[in-house]
């Protein structure tokens, strides 16, 4: 019955978004609600931004079909609540902008009601350097300092076609699997709503043209306290996961680290290179991963799927250590490791080259041209598809 469930659900949220993506696409064009060019942008025309609204709305339709199957559904009442405020805000600032500080304080308001309402919090690290539970006085800070984090993690991360989305379906996805592993229906359904919700918009917003659209602040935002959700959900005290591996080798917090590596440790290298330079951690720039990857002249397609690919890779290197025996801090300093290696030297390996114009950044770019795929007949053929829906 929970599998039935789930799988409808999800469908229900895929049709949603693909039937309704046309129509808030004309909406945002008639409201002139568009991602306009400039300086630190990469796209050279205004782009619509109700990418965020039409996953949202076929989130809600999918749970809504959810709760009518699943009882235990209305567990995750307070975090629909907190992903309204989300939208909200979010909407508000694709729509008009809003200032960081106003930001920054609904995203703390909304992970506090959260941990309040639920009574959740991330307040165990389950033996990990020996530590078990922690106070509230200090796992509630430490929630909302992580979960923000999250949150603004997921918005800087939004910067090429795909990425935002593709890494929010893989996070989903890994999430899902765990929570139904564990018996937690709601947030598994909660979870591949959301995967299959950001399907539809995915394909357009890589392969569409006419049918483009960002998922904007609406979308990442939503998305950043749904996976802060996840985490909270994963590492509290009396976490199923963790109940149901019963080992004491599994590391929970080093699979959501790992889970989320690509979007957290990118966003804290350019916090700290922005703060090194003077400037605010908040005040946008063009020193992400992206970037660099761009600018040895990788498509933008390609450029999403190296990244997805890399958080993947830091997700298996995790599982690897795991099912080899590894003690939980080795499965943690495994999961740094990597992320360091793959997503924060990387860019500063890449960014070298370009400062530098070494030979083999020649060479790099000889190669990465076989990553445009942008007038071979396929891709055309996908987009002319899309654009006509």
């Amino acid at each position: 019955m929970e599998t039935l469930s789930l799988i409808s659900a999800a469908f229900v949220s895929f049709m949603v978004v693909w039937f309704s993506h046309s129509k808030l696409l004309e909406v945002a064009k008639q409201k002139n609600i568009v991602d306009n060019p400039n300086a630190r942008k990469l796209q050279k025309r205004p782009i619509p931004v109700f990418g965020g609204v039409a996953v949202f709305v076929g989130l809600i339709a999918g749970l809504f079909f959810a709760v009518c199957l699943l009882p235990e559904m209305n567990e995750i009442f307070p975090v629909l609540l907190a992903m309204l405020a989300m939208f909200f805000i979010g909407f508000i600032d694709d729509a008009i902008g809003v200032s960081a500080i106003l930001r920054l304080f609904i995203e703390m308001f909304a992970v506090l009601c959260v941990t309040i309402a639920t009574g959740y919090s991330i307040d165990c690290f389950h033996g990990l350097w020996g530590i078990t539970t922690l106070p509230m006085s200090l796992a509630i800070p430490f929630t909302l300092f992580a979960c923000v984090g999250i949150i603004n993690a997921i918005n800087m991360i939004d910067g090429v076609n795909g990425l935002s989305s593709g890494l929010g379906i893989m996070s989903c996805s890994i999430f899902g699997s765990i929570f139904i592993h564990s018996g937690d229906w709601s947030n598994a359904v909660l979870a591949f709503c959301t995967t299959a919700g950001l399907i539809p918009f995915l394909l357009h917003n890589v392969f569409g043209r006419t049918s483009k659209m960002f998922i904007g602040d609406t979308g990442t935002m939503i998305l950043g306290i749904m996976l802060s959700w996840f985490v909270i959900s994963c590492t509290h005290r009396e976490s199923e996961i963790v109940v149901t591996f019963q080992s004491e080798r599994f590391n929970v917090i080093a699979l959501c680290l790992a889970t989320l590596a690509v979007p957290v440790f990118d966003t804290v290298r350019v916090m700290i290179l922005r703060i090194c330079k003077g400037s605010s951690p908040f005040n946008p720039d063009k020193t992400h991963l992206h970037h660099a990857l761009l600018d040895v002249g990788i498509s933008y397609s390609i450029t999403a799927l190296i990244e997805i690919l890399i958080n993947g890779f830091i997700v298996f290197a995790w599982y690897l250590a795991f099912r080899l025996g590894a003690t939980q801090e080795v499965q943690l300093y495994v999961v740094i490791m990597m992320a360091l290696l793959f997503v924060v030297n990387l860019f500063f390996f890449l960014d070298y080259q370009v400062k530098q114009e070494t030979k083999l950044l020649a060479t790099i770019k000889e190669i990465t041209r076989l990553t445009h795929f942008g007038h071979q007949t396929w891709w055309l053929r996908m987009q002319l598809w899309l654009d006509k829906k």
